[in-house]
């Protein structure tokens, strides 16, 4: 398989495996208007396989997103088709506005004009809960 690289852009990688599909999804990059590849199960030494997204334009990417979907993913910054930064995920403190509380009870249900928020309640099982009604986030 051949995949041009890219001169000015983004590449997302060391996504876990299967994960490009949801990032693709919580990062509307279905609406951009330049070029996307997404590459699944590519080999890797470290994980054993991994997604890779690439963005063939400079766009502002949610880190938070990135951060809740896969903390370990590397975002790579490409100018002129050489790398000029690295930049990794990591967990964000709080997602806003990126899924929405499944709990039936909870205030957002009746009031659709409050922000979805969900607090980090645990950084080993990377657990997010609602801060409304500490509804687990499910992703």
């Amino acid at each position: 398989m051949n995949i041009d690289s890219i001169q000015n852009g983004i590449v997302i990688d060391h996504i876990r495996s299967g994960g490009a599909m949801q990032l693709f999804k919580l990062l509307g990059l279905d609406g951009l208007d330049c070029p996307v590849a997404i590459i699944k199960n590519a080999p890797s030494g470290k994980l054993g396989k991994k997604d890779i997204i690439k963005i063939d334009s400079a766009q502002p990417l949610n880190l938070d997103v990135l951060g809740f979907v896969d903390p370990d993913a590397t975002i790579n910054v490409i100018r002129d088709g050489k790398l000029v930064e690295k930049k990794h995920a990591g967990l964000p403190e709080r997602i806003r506005d990126v899924l929405r509380c499944r709990n039936p009870r909870c205030i957002t249900s009746v009031e659709p004009d409050l922000p979805q928020v969900f607090q980090l309640a645990n950084r080993e099982t990377k657990t997010y809960r609602c801060i409304y009604c500490e509804a687990k986030a499910e992703k």
